[in-house]
């Protein structure tokens, strides 16, 4: 997940705490810059929901609520889009081996949704393992010049 930073008009860089609480920052810092962007709000409210369940995973699943890990946050916007990406300090996972969340057998249940629901609402999502250990997500939603 190279990131070409040339085109990035403004980033930031925040050092979260594994605590739910830091979605509130996450969802804060992403819409921020979305609204300087332009985005309707429409994509705002998709962007924020995506935030919000990338940062849980990271705490929930990642870190596991463990205090002395934390959630490694970047907001960076270019002329066209909004990138978000969500860093954790986990044992991290395998993006194959999530449960269908629309199998009938997991429709009721009450968690497993969230990756799902990135994709549904992002442009891009993309997962990698950091190093020294971890997962980083990378969310994108491109802005649409027609509106």
């Amino acid at each position: 997940m190279g990131e070409d930073t040339s085109s990035e008009t403004r980033r930031v860089e925040k050092l979260l705490d594994s605590v739910l609480e830091s979605a509130d920052d996450a969802e804060r810092a992403a819409l921020e810059t979305a609204r300087e962007l332009g985005f309707p709000e429409d994509d705002q409210h998709k962007i924020g929901m995506a935030v919000r369940e990338a940062i849980v995973n990271a705490v929930v699943h990642g870190n596991r609520y463990n205090a002395r890990k934390k959630v490694h946050l970047a907001v960076a916007s270019g002329p066209d889009h909004l990138a978000v990406t969500i860093g954790d300090e986990g044992e991290g996972f395998d993006l194959a081996s999530l449960p269908d969340p629309l199998a009938e057998h997991n429709l009721l249940q009450q968690s497993g949704r969230g990756i799902f629901l990135i994709r549904a609402f992002m442009d891009e999502f993309e997962v990698r393992r950091r190093v020294p250990g971890g997962t980083e997500v990378r969310l994108v939603k491109y802005l649409d010049k027609k509106q």
